[in-house]
């Protein structure tokens, strides 16, 4: 049966933001793990062709954020809209050509991440201001003490496969199963802020520095071995964390593709689900959810 909470006691706010700007220095460039400097682009704006369901790594990108990337420009009310997105969140564009549309909250990073329909992500531009309907944190499985929801809506809880089973644990289907020495960058830092970013999948930089994670998708549910995200984020034998990636390649040393948590707890508390088809596009997209020509984004 599906996971009771505590979504009826819930508060939902509406909070504000808009689509943010790509950003860049007059230092331009970064290095890789091989020490070759590059200049590519990856956070902030809109990014177009990569949505849920799409693979997450092989783009000529750093820092890849799929979709629009959303926060406030009143630093205070930006760090609410951090804190209190919640995956699976609608988002509202509310100026501009895509004025009326409706995507979700797949994550956070620099920014609130929102995916939307390739038809109206091409619509959409810096400056757009965009409503988030909130709700989520503070969210309790009741029946599973032991596990802390973090950045979870409860209609996500609802819309995944699985649940409470007879012996006590929470099925949690996963599409990929993350080791601990995978866990880079955001380790230390708060859950509700940011995301976790994995190493091990960079593609075509050599076996030596594969874990064979080439194949994640942007929304994929997984698994991170060993990780404690209740209080923070951190290394804990015997502990779990599930998180969707929210963020795609990256070729800083200790980057890469990025899950945001959603669920971490003794990992006893868990029973998992190899489930190829644990994503966010499974839920969350519709039949318009395809590219501008008609076609499925690259890498379904």
């Amino acid at each position: 049966m599906k996971a009771a909470t505590n979504a009826a006691r819930l508060v939902t706010q509406v909070l504000t933001g808009e689509v943010w700007p790509a950003l860049a220095d007059r230092h331009g460039y970064r290095i890789d793990p091989d020490g070759q400097p590059f200049v590519l682009p990856g956070m902030g704006g809109v990014t177009l062709g990569v949505h849920c369901g799409d693979r997450a790594t092989g783009y000529a990108a750093d820092h890849l954020e799929p979709g629009a990337s959303i926060r406030h420009a009143d630093p205070a009310a930006n760090m609410a809209v951090q804190f209190l997105s919640c995956v699976g969140n609608q988002v509202r564009v509310d100026s501009g050509p895509a004025a009326g549309a409706t995507g979700h909250v797949i994550g956070q990073h620099a920014y609130v991440l929102a995916d939307f329909a390739e038809p109206v992500a091409a619509m959409l531009t810096t400056g757009d201001a965009v409503t988030i309907t909130a709700t989520g944190q503070g969210l309790r499985l009741t029946d599973h003490q032991h596990i802390v929801a973090k950045n979870c809506s409860p209609g996500l809880i609802e819309a995944m496969p699985g649940g409470s089973r007879p012996g006590g644990r929470l099925e949690v289907h996963v599409a990929a199963r993350i080791p601990a020495e995978a866990i880079g960058a955001g380790v230390g830092m708060i859950s509700e802020y940011a995301n976790t970013d994995l190493m091990g999948a960079y593609e075509g930089l050599g076996d030596d520095l594969s874990l064979g994670l080439e194949s994640l998708r942007v929304g994929d549910i997984v698994a991170l071995a060993d990780q404690d995200h209740r209080y923070g984020r951190g290394y804990r034998p015997g502990y779990l964390t599930i998180g969707v990636i929210s963020t795609g390649q990256c070729l800083l040393f200790g980057h890469g593709p990025g899950p945001s948590t959603l669920l971490s707890g003794p990992a006893s508390a868990f029973h998992l689900v190899d489930d190829r088809d644990a994503n966010l596009a499974a839920w969350y997209h519709g039949a318009s959810w395809t590219s501008a020509d008609g076609a499925d984004g690259a890498g379904r």
